[in-house]
């Protein structure tokens, strides 16, 4: 019976350290990188989704000072001109829904998410992270704060993606 229970032990220690060491893994991704759109982007091929924000989408539009502005095209083009500073260094511990990595990325040293929700062309998304950046921009009503728009998740749930 002794035996027994050491092999279990043993079994059991086995399964923990490889789950530990599969739950460790992050993945790094760095490199140029280019903006899909403002949440988005590429590095060598690998779509890389910013973790804990939600940017307006591409075909959006939002209202200020009584007009409509390209504000999906305009997350974009904020977040490739910060990528043209330099080399993109990602760590990704997850995936979302698509597979692609959700990675939390800096260029320079700058938290490109942070940056994103700070101009006012992301919003904060789930979690506490980035609602300091947001609060920031809404007080001094940058981007989609200056004026009004409609959540992207709630764009997404209204204007769906042919399958």
């Amino acid at each position: 019976m002794r035996l027994f229970d050491i092999l279990r032990a043993a079994i059991i220690l086995a399964v923990l350290a490889a789950a530990v060491e599969m739950l460790s893994r992050a993945e790094h991704l760095e490199g140029r990188a280019e903006a899909v759109d403002g949440d988005t982007l590429d590095i060598g091929g690998t779509h890389v989704r910013l973790a804990g924000i939600d940017a307006l989408e591409l075909r959006q539009t939002c209202e200020r000072d009584g007009r409509l502005w390209r504000c999906g095209e305009a997350a974009r083009a904020a977040l490739d001109e910060a990528l043209a500073s330099g080399p993109v260094s990602c760590r990704a511990e997850k995936r979302d829904k698509y597979r692609r990595p959700l990675g939390f990325c800096t260029v320079g040293g700058t938290d490109i998410a942070a940056l994103m929700v700070r101009e006012g062309l992301a919003v904060a998304y789930l979690g506490k992270a980035y609602q300091g950046e947001e609060a920031e921009a809404r007080a001094a009503r940058r981007g989609l704060w200056a004026g009004s728009f409609q959540p992207p998740a709630d764009y997404r749930a209204a204007h769906p993606r042919a399958p």
